[in-house]
């Protein structure tokens, strides 16, 4: 188990990391969100020993990153954003490589060689240089030497930057695959990724966690609202506001003249559904309606709600 507790990192006057707490379960797939400049990328580093913490700590079962980095980096593989590869090397070499840094001996080299091949699919290219590869082989070659050594805990920042959708959807998979038998923290800024691999998700927003998870507790958390969209005949914009005093339920958002037809955007909660007192009301006034479209509210309004300040965004 991973226990994150009371991290801060602070770079000069920057909170990078705001005493943030959680817990990530043996077997877990955690999606860890957030906007650019959240402190994603900084916690990760943190967790994997990369940066020492401003104040709290990071436990790995008995092991922590202050006293035991040395111990925790022997359970960790690591898929940073930026790709760890030598262009001028073979896949083969690369990976032999790697193996020798991490103390594997050559008696299960071959082997583990062999079942990351397979498992990553790379046995096409194995014999290539880095530097011929595709973006999408690329980032398998990352995966496969942030499991050449057969870690405990799999940590991957942004792993699908930069890919095209089928190679997305390939690399998702393997996520998936990798995920049945190894806890694994996925870091992105997008949302779909997230919601495809993960069993879980935090939200981090300016160095604190805003949420944390999964899908539907997030939802039911949330006190969502459905927008119904309408364009209709026969009505005027004294008309439309007046509909609110018949359907107590129902907030008019906005309203506008545009092509001759009225339209509209009114709100209500996801709890309720009063279109059929709307369509009522229409009928009882001879209004035409034209079109009426609703749009429950997502997960990423969840996320924009939780990220986007009035007024602008987040970005650093």
């Amino acid at each position: 188990m991973i226990k994150v507790k009371n991290l801060t990192k602070h770079y000069g006057n920057v909170k990078a990391v705001n005493g943030i707490s959680f817990e990530v379960q043996d077997g877990e797939i955690l999606g860890f969100l957030g906007p650019n400049g959240a402190g994603k990328t900084t916690t990760l580093r943190i967790l994997t020993s990369y940066l020492a913490p401003t104040g709290g700590n990071i436990y790995v079962d008995d092991l922590n990153v202050i006293d035991d980095s040395e111990e925790i980096r022997k359970l960790i593989g690591y898929l940073p954003e930026q790709n760890p590869l030598y262009d001028d090397m073979r896949v083969y070499d690369f990976l032999e490589f790697v193996a020798m840094a991490r103390s594997i001996e050559k008696n299960i080299f071959k082997t583990r060689m062999n079942e990351v091949i397979n498992l990553c699919g790379l046995k096409g290219v194995v014999h290539k240089s880095i530097n011929e590869l595709s973006k999408g082989y690329r980032q398998r070659v990352g995966l496969a030497q942030a499991i050449i050594h057969d870690p405990k805990i799999l940590i991957l920042d942004e792993p699908t930057t930069g890919l095209d959708p089928n190679q997305i959807v390939e690399i998702r998979e393997l996520i998936k695959a990798l995920g049945k038998k190894k806890t694994v923290i996925i870091s992105s800024h997008i949302l779909q990724e997230i919601q495809a691999t993960a069993d879980r998700m935090i939200i981090i927003n300016k160095g604190d966690i805003a949420a944390n998870g999964t899908i539907g507790e997030l939802m039911s958390d949330f006190k969502g609202k459905t927008r119904l969209t309408m364009e209709v005949k026969n009505a005027t914009v004294e008309d439309m506001k007046k509909i609110t005093d018949e359907i107590k339920s129902i907030e008019l958002k906005n309203v506008a003249i545009e092509n001759e037809l009225l339209c509209s955007h009114l709100e209500y909660s996801n709890e309720i559904d009063p279109r059929e007192n709307i369509f009522k009301y229409a009928v009882k006034n001879n209004w035409i309606i034209m079109e009426m479209n609703r749009h429950k509210t997502s997960l990423e309004d969840v996320f924009r709600n939780l990220t986007i300040e009035e007024g602008g965004s987040n970005e650093k």
